[in-house]
């Protein structure tokens, strides 16, 4: 029986410019790098998360198992500081739309290669 949800796999173009968006921009922390595994995998989680992103090269991948889906995953964050997220964001230049209520408050950001993400007050 499954219990908890424990990595989701976001395939990306640049790994390393991935990895700084996640990092400095949202805050996440690096839990393993594997720079020297012949797939190189980045797992990134927010500080004190049980479920973490796995960063890969959406190339590299392809060629090893080119029947696999690369689209990205629709992920909603939660988050109890809402406001300050959001405005932390615009300030570093994020992409992020507008806020909605539907009824919790929401708004969707994008990383640098153009996925989109959503955040929802909780």
């Amino acid at each position: 029986m499954i219990n908890q949800l424990g990595q989701v796999m976001l395939y990306v173009s640049n790994l390393d410019e991935s990895k700084q968006f996640w990092t400095e921009k949202l805050g996440f922390e690096v839990i393993v790098d594997n720079a020297d595994a012949p797939v190189r995998g980045i797992e990134i989680a927010p500080p004190g998360a049980a479920t973490r992103i796995v960063l890969f090269n959406k190339e590299q991948v392809a060629e090893l198992h080119p029947e696999m889906n690369y689209g990205t995953p629709s992920l909603m964050f939660f988050t109890d500081k809402f406001d300050e997220l959001y405005s932390g964001l615009k300030e570093k230049n994020v992409t992020v739309g507008e806020i909605v209520e539907i009824p919790e408050r929401v708004f969707n950001f994008a990383d640098d290669e153009d996925n989109y993400f959503a955040v929802m007050e909780k």
